[in-house]
């Protein structure tokens, strides 16, 4: 409240020195023109000029202070003034000038002709010079600062985008002591150029050269049209400079007013993946969702909110979150009830190895739609409890698609990974079983028969399954089965970069298990993107897979996530290479060799062709597997391996 007065106060006082200039300027103005009418003597004025001068000083000045208000002269911020403020002088001065031959003729104390042409131009002239002055002090004394006390900036690009971030430099208070020496731009026509009086100094090959002939302190990439390739190409060249590495947001958002240039961000390690995200048109996809009752299992994780925040903008008609760990289920629930406060959400605590538990969810909600992201990710932790990995994502995923075919559920997207190829450990063999769950399932319904899918449960519930509605259900079962497989989420619970990250605050060291570990990465709007997709392309029985583009080594996002944070790696920070853990793998495959792709209306999304396998022969050896985990048999793993052939521990 404080400040809010002080500015108030402020503006008052400049207003106010603003109008006793202009009353100022604009009688000298008329003056002078007067003096310059008569060849600048004094005494050659007629007197009547003089006298004339005088009648209509008064009122001929308030006419002046009145029309420059309605021009809003008095309301502009100066230090940002432009050719529209330039406009809005010449327009206010040419109807003040009117209004002076008006009022004299009207008063019958004309002036002589030339006196109003010339007192119009001396007035544009010394109404610009006051209002661009302060533009022009505050530029003088940025330009003559002391040069060890400004950071200087290197500028990628040399388009619209590099226009309207230096006129922001250029006013901006949050950067008064920062200053453009020099722009980059792969166009050569330009090289040698200037904008707004800095030199296109050369092109991308040259960023290292001149970032330490003009000891450069910060770089910013203002291209907002280039591809990801080309500015994965261009940042890992700024990257070896050693330079602080910004990010410009879209042009057009800070010439509406949306953001300013106190958000130009740092780069980010996704900056440097090299691959365009995937666009998808949610807006038309998520029609689907409007007024229906959606079940997001697992809907406190990373991936499981994500998904709850976007189906919210669509209005479903009711949104139930299912988790087990109450605290991420509580957050997200807090979240939602905030921003969305005549939403209808219902927050649940529950495990999908509780067979009574989901059928009572199930008969309570009518869920339409389910979205199954619950699961035990963790690959070195599974490979301690193989149990556990089978308990909760083989056989709950069966319990919980179950329950939605038997309550008439329209659509099941399942959430699974790129793990789930060749898996070489316990969770990405339990992943690829629950694949072969959602594609049993579909095969099934297609033919008819979801009632002779095995009631694989842990409870007793006999009185359940056989009651004459749920019966009837999976006679008439129409549920659409989909998976959606995709890799390595950034910023996910249990993602490497916020390991690294809290290992590089902790001064080092970074641990990578091998130097040629390689992943595919996507964020997690891309990732929720794709299962969203997936849900509109169902028709049963599909493995939608992403195309991720190339692959990242962990060892090149590791060094790159240490030089983004301002060290230099194994010199600041060291990287220490800790060996392969249970049940990792080198490198993680989209597809499995036996799987073919077919294309759908997006590019960037396939479908995997399902390979063919005995469905009888494997919903029978789920119940050995059910067995085998609730009695905690050591030997796990070996019986996923008689199911899952393609799972070959490592």
């Amino acid at each position: 409240m404080e400040e809010t007065r002080k500015d108030k106060l402020q503006l008052i006082v400049r207003r106010f020195f603003l109008i006793i200039t202009d009353i100022i300027l604009v009688n000298g103005c008329v003056f002078i023109s007067l003096v310059m009418r008569f060849n600048v003597d004094l005494a050659a004025i007629e007197s009547q000029y003089i006298q004339n001068f005088k009648s209509t000083c008064v009122p001929f000045t308030l006419i002046t202070l009145l029309i420059f208000w309605c021009f809003r002269m008095y309301h502009s911020l100066w230090q940002y003034a432009s050719i529209a403020e330039l406009y809005k002088i010449v327009e206010a001065c040419i109807v003040s000038e009117v209004a002076h031959v008006c009022l004299t003729t009207v008063m019958g104390t004309p002036l002589p002709r030339a006196c109003y042409f010339m007192s119009v131009v001396f007035l544009i002239v010394a109404m610009c010079a006051s209002r661009f002055m302060y533009r022009l002090i505050r530029t003088l004394l940025q330009e003559y600062r002391h040069t060890s006390e400004q950071i200087k900036i290197m500028i990628i690009g040399a388009g619209e985008a590099t226009n309207v971030l230096m006129r922001e430099i250029a006013n901006s208070r949050y950067l008064d002591n920062s200053k453009v020496v020099c722009i980059i731009d792969d166009d050569p026509k330009k090289v040698g150029k200037y904008i707004r009086g800095v030199k296109i100094v050369g092109t991308r090959e040259r960023i290292k050269e001149y970032a330490r002939y003009y000891e450069i302190d910060e770089i910013i990439f203002a291209i907002p049209s280039a591809s990801q390739e080309t500015k994965r190409q261009i940042l890992n060249i700024c990257k070896e400079t050693n330079c602080n590495l910004k990010i410009m947001p879209g042009v057009y958002q800070m010439m509406d007013g949306e953001i300013n240039v106190q958000d130009i961000r740092n780069v980010d390690v996704d900056d440097l993946l090299g691959r365009d995200p995937i666009n998808v048109d949610v807006e038309s996809i998520l029609g689907y969702v409007s007024g229906k009752t959606v079940l997001v299992t697992g809907g406190g994780g990373s991936i499981g909110s994500e998904l709850c925040r976007q189906l919210v903008k669509h209005n479903p008609k009711c949104l139930i979150i299912f988790d087990i760990y109450e605290n991420n289920a509580y957050d997200i629930q807090l979240e939602l009830r905030k921003k969305y406060p005549e939403l209808k959400l219902d927050t649940l605590i529950g495990s999908v190895r509780d067979s009574r538990k989901i059928f009572q969810v199930f008969e309570q909600y009518r869920p339409e739609i389910v979205y199954h992201a619950a699961a035990h990710k963790h690959v070195p932790l599974m490979e301690d409890s193989p149990c556990e990995a089978i308990k909760n994502n083989a056989i709950g995923t069966y319990k919980t698609a179950y329950a939605a075919m038997a309550h008439g559920c329209k659509k099941f997207v399942l959430i699974s990974t790129d793990k789930a190829v060749n898996p070489t450990n316990i969770m990405g063999a339990s992943k690829r079983l629950c694949e072969m769950i959602i594609q049993s399932f579909a095969a099934k319904i297609k033919e008819g028969k979801a009632y002779e899918v095995p009631q694989l449960f842990t409870h007793g519930m006999n009185d359940v399954i056989t009651a004459p509605e749920i019966v009837e259900a999976l006679k008439t079962a129409q549920t659409e089965f989909v998976a959606v497989r995709f890799g390595n989420v950034l910023g996910s619970n249990g993602s490497v970069i916020p390991i690294f990250k809290k290992q590089i605050e902790a001064g080092g060291p970074v641990t990578v298990t091998h130097p040629d570990i390689i992943r595919y990465f996507m964020t997690i709007p891309e990732a929720v993107s794709l299962v969203l997709l997936a849900g509109t392309y169902a028709k049963g029985g599909e493995i939608f897979v992403l195309d991720m583009g190339e692959p990242v080594k962990i060892d090149t996002l590791a060094r790159n996530l240490i030089r983004l944070s301002g060290y230099t790696p194994d010199v600041d920070i060291k990287l220490v290479y800790t060996g392969l853990r249970p049940g990792e793998k080198l490198y993680e495959e989209k597809l499995m060799a036996e799987e073919g792709l077919k294309k759908t209306k997006n590019d960037l999304i396939h479908i995997g062709c399902p390979i063919p396998f005995d469905i009888e022969e494997f919903l029978q050896q789920l119940d050995g597997l059910l067995e085998a985990a609730y009695k905690n048999k050591d030997d796990m793993k070996e019986r996923v391996q008689k199911v899952v052939t393609t799972y070959h521990p490592a």
